[in-house]
């Protein structure tokens, strides 16, 4: 695990408030950051942030489009801040992204690279959008991946289990935290 960084995408104070911290989601993700820290294990903050005025939404890009209709993801807005009860310490690295994908507009390759990081530990919101986008990324770099499949969170429960049970075990390893952590532990 010494090549692996922890992921932590999209949760931001708008966006859990949308979707909720419910059953347990905030402490657990904030176990898993914890138990990546004592791992020795990069712990990588990956947020949305749009520039005031939108310079990089495309009006064609509905998906974008609408989060500015909703006023979501300004750089410089508390709501766009990533939630207190998981928030970044010194030494940790946040990255901003300009679309879906952890890697889309941002610099976290470049990040991933000049550590050695060659696995990925995948945890955030929305299990659709972020997760999804980051792992199809992810897998063209050649990247190993491991999801955290309780420590993502979708407004959408089925689609959740949908792409934790059926999709995702094509292409990653999809554990618990629990068990993520009991693993870290007998290493």
């Amino acid at each position: 695990m010494a090549s692996s960084a922890l992921l932590v995408m999209d949760v931001q104070r708008d966006v859990v408030a949308m979707i909720g911290g419910g059953s347990g989601y905030l402490p657990r993700l904030r176990g898993a950051i914890d138990g990546a820290r004592a791992a020795g294990i990069p712990v990588i903050y990956v947020v949305m942030g749009l520039r005031p005025g939108d310079p990089e939404v495309s009006p064609r890009n509905r998906v974008m489009t609408n989060v500015v209709r909703a006023g979501l993801f300004i750089e410089g807005v508390p709501g766009t801040e990533i939630h207190d009860d998981v928030a970044p310490q010194q030494g940790d690295v946040v990255v901003t992204k300009r679309r879906g994908s952890a890697f889309s507009g941002s610099d976290l390759d470049l990040v991933l690279r000049a550590r050695d990081i060659d696995s990925l530990v995948l945890t955030g919101i929305a299990t659709s959008a972020v997760v999804l986008s980051t792992l199809w990324h992810a897998i063209d770099l050649d990247f190993g991946l491991t999801v955290l499949a309780d420590a993502c969170l979708d407004p959408d429960p089925e689609v959740h289990m949908m792409l934790t049970e059926k999709l995702f075990p094509q292409w990653a390893d999809v554990v618990t935290v629990e068990d993520w952590l009991k693993a870290l532990a007998q290493q």
